[in-house]
């Protein structure tokens, strides 16, 4: 694929490539100068010196490996033009390395940048800022960087670690890709409880792996943008800003308030709400209360994390072929709009086939390109609060586990393994597949010429040779019922 009319006529034959989510964040943070000396992504000297040591092969201190991975076709290429997913071209790579991965055997390109245009994507673009429009301060600066709202308890030890450095604050959401507009929103909302001067900029940096390498970035990130402090859960070694530590807070139950534990009475600390028990409150559709956050707050989390009974969910069948799925997956269809109250869509195998994936082969390539466009639409059915209840085959473990993380961004994911025996399923044979799959008629052909991955991570196991369909749906009912998704009848 060549560049896109737009573009200066230099740059139109070159190559395109999308990176994934995190590379697209490196990207513009390279691109706006946050990620300064960087100019480009790391080759794979840089890249080893930085997993191993922290540092880039020149002793900067550096916290992650910033690299960029491509397929092996564009690694022929001496420019590479680098876009959204939306097909707005952001930079040109100038291709100083090609080197694999010595852990994925993935081909990676390393080079500096040149900048085409600013990256405009994501919500509330308009408050992101480059470091260099951010007014310098003639004092301290304490940043925050967080993936969560700031409840009553750390908007306390904000304020008063503030005050004690006589610092002015800088409020670094996170921003993953997921829940994005609700944690800016739900940032704002307490900005007349920060204090004076307090600045809201959102970064876009999706969690890595490493936890200790991930506060070391937002530190890094921190400083860029003029911070000379960064608030902490513990202390961290190596930063580029020293972390802030605040003293212990909890809610006196005497006096209805959040303060220093040291100034509470023992009996008077009143028990904080967990994550768990908060989502908890959240999936039961109960008020989050006054004295653990903010009202406003409370709204964008409920908004976030609607009540299961309303929120979003894809019922993901899997099985062989004449497993019985389709059968099972049109009766939950029709027992969910007979109890009403949730719009349910069914994508059942062969319909999508037909329809969605008209012109599709039954190559493993096709196979898995049919399976990722079932979970498109199935993730955007949960993202509007639907219930979408698909039936494919899908035998690969890896394609399934793409849906459930497409989905899981904006809903909840069931898997359904219907493991009826492949005996069982050839008696069946409705079709004659098998037969033909036997005859060598059919190549590739899952349970015969192709593998089929049984899950691990089903959620519920149905065999409809030792069920008629009726138990059948019924176990996947109440599955969803014990679940909270769908009201007991």
């Amino acid at each position: 694929m060549t560049a896109e009319a737009g573009l200066p006529d230099t740059l139109r034959d070159l190559p395109v490539w999308t990176p994934d989510a995190v590379e697209l964040a490196d990207l513009e943070l390279l691109l706006a100068g946050v990620y300064r000396p960087l100019t480009g992504f790391l080759g794979s000297f840089d890249a080893a010196m930085v997993i191993a040591g922290g540092r880039l092969s020149d002793g900067t201190p550096w916290p992650v490996p910033v690299t960029l991975a491509v397929p092996k076709e564009l690694t022929a290429h001496e420019r590479i033009v680098l876009q959204d997913p939306e097909g707005v071209p952001l930079a040109v790579l100038r291709v100083a390395e090609v080197w694999q991965d010595p852990t994925t055997q993935g081909w990676r390109l390393a080079g500096p940048l040149d900048a085409l245009r600013s990256p405009a994507h994501g919500p509330f673009h308009r408050l992101r800022r480059r470091p260099e429009e951010i007014p310098p301060s003639d004092g301290p600066v304490l940043a925050v960087a967080t993936r969560e709202p700031l409840h009553r308890k750390q908007l306390g030890q904000l304020r008063q670690v503030a005050e004690r450095l006589g610092a002015r604050v800088l409020v670094l959401p996170m921003l993953s890709g997921e829940h994005d507009e609700s944690l800016v929103r739900a940032l704002l909302a307490v900005r007349r409880e920060l204090p004076e001067g307090a600045r809201i900029v959102p970064v876009p940096l999706p969690a890595r792996d490493d936890p200790d390498r991930d506060v070391l970035l937002h530190a890094h990130i921190a400083a860029a943008y003029g911070a000379t402090h960064l608030l902490a859960e513990r202390e961290t070694e190596g930063t580029a800003i020293p972390p802030v530590v605040p003293e212990p807070w909890a809610y006196d139950a005497d006096v209805e308030v959040w303060r220093p534990v040291a100034r509470i009475e023992p009996d008077h600390v009143q028990a904080e709400l967990t994550p768990e028990r908060l989502g908890e409150l959240l999936d039961a559709g109960e008020p989050v209360p006054d004295w653990f956050t903010p009202p406003a707050v409370a709204a964008e989390l409920a908004l976030a994390r609607p009540p299961k009974r309303s929120r979003g969910i894809t019922v993901f069948f899997t099985g062989l072929s004449g497993s019985g799925k389709s059968t099972v997956a049109r009766g939950l269809a029709d027992a969910l709009v007979e109890r009403g109250g949730r719009t349910v869509t069914l994508l059942d195998g062969d319909v999508v086939r037909r329809t969605l994936s008209a012109g599709l082969t039954f190559s493993r390539a096709d196979r898995d390109l049919n399976i990722r466009r079932i979970g498109f639409v199935a993730a955007e059915i949960t993202r509007h609060g639907g219930v979408a209840i698909c039936a494919p085959i899908a035998p690969y473990a890896a394609t399934r586990a793409e849906v459930r993380r497409m989905v899981s961004v904006s809903g909840d994911f069931v898997l359904v393994h219907v493991a009826t025996p492949l005996e069982e399923c050839e008696r069946r044979d409705r079709k004659g597949l098998y037969a033909k799959a036997r005859a060598g008629l059919i190549p590739e052909f899952t349970g015969i010429s192709d593998p089929y991955e049984e899950p691990d991570d089903a959620d519920l196991r149905l065999d409809t040779s030792r069920m008629p369909p009726e138990d059948a749906v019924a176990a996947v009912l109440d599955l969803l019922v014990e679940g909270g998704w769908v009201r007991p009848e």
